[in-house]
């Protein structure tokens, strides 16, 4: 898993600055619904497969009316606990350092801004990102990084480290289940000020009692799309 980062004030810039969407989809509070995937929601009880849990997310998809689901940034879950890639010497790993946006399968990702390629790689543990990109972004000469987790492997193909992408530019595709680690459809987003020595990889899932540090080194997302409804 690593060494927990540093606690330090959080760095990463977040005055207000227009990104691009990550989607061109109308993700607004009548099209998107947040989903609660935490420990605490009794309708997770018996869900043990990537089957159950894409049809979950799919009824409260329609029982809001909606046509997208978004949420778990610092969540508790238990969904990883039938996944070995989660198990600490001291029990699971639980916290959930991204933002979750559940949508089919294919839907293309668009840099939020101007970046270069950090690193890449295929993830393949059972439960793991599957096909992953790291971008490398500044601000005031200030790096920080966006990890796309989930995706499709075909978008590993042709892309290097150091490629520049322009801000809006299509990057990357949300993967089938066979291909991103095992789970519905769905992009694992998470900001990170210090990636470390981290490549083509990032934890997005921690256990509680690193969590602190953790948090402040990956900010919540929502602060830093505009467009996003608000919780």
């Amino acid at each position: 898993m690593g060494v927990a980062p540093p606690v330090q004030e959080n760095r990463f810039i977040m005055v207000a600055q227009k990104t691009q969407a990550l989607f061109h989809l109308e993700i607004n509070p009548d099209t998107c619904v947040d989903i609660n995937l935490s420990a605490d929601n009794p309708d997770l009880k018996f869900i043990d497969s990537s089957r159950k849990l894409g049809l979950y997310v799919q009824q409260k998809i329609r029982q809001e009316h909606a046509l997208y689901a978004i949420g778990g940034y610092g969540e508790n879950r238990k969904i990883y606990s039938r996944f070995k890639h989660f198990d600490t010497q001291d029990g699971k790993r639980n916290i959930h350092l991204g933002l979750d946006f559940w949508a089919p399968a294919g839907t293309p990702i668009y840099c939020p801004e101007r970046a270069k390629v950090h690193s890449f790689q295929f993830n393949n543990h059972p439960g793991d990102y599957g096909a992953t990109i790291i971008l490398e972004h500044w601000r005031e000469a200030q790096s920080f990084y966006t990890l796309y987790g989930h995706l499709s492997l075909d978008d590993l193909k042709g892309i290097s480290v150091g490629q520049e992408i322009e801000a809006g530019e299509r990057f990357a595709h949300l993967g089938e289940e066979p291909e991103n680690g095992g789970w519905p459809p769905h992009l694992h987003f998470q900001l990170i000020n210090d990636l470390q020595a981290w490549q083509g990889d990032y934890p997005g899932v921690v256990a509680e009692d690193q969590a602190p540090a953790y948090l402040l080194n990956c900010p919540n997302p929502r602060h830093y799309f505009q467009d996003l409804p608000p919780r």
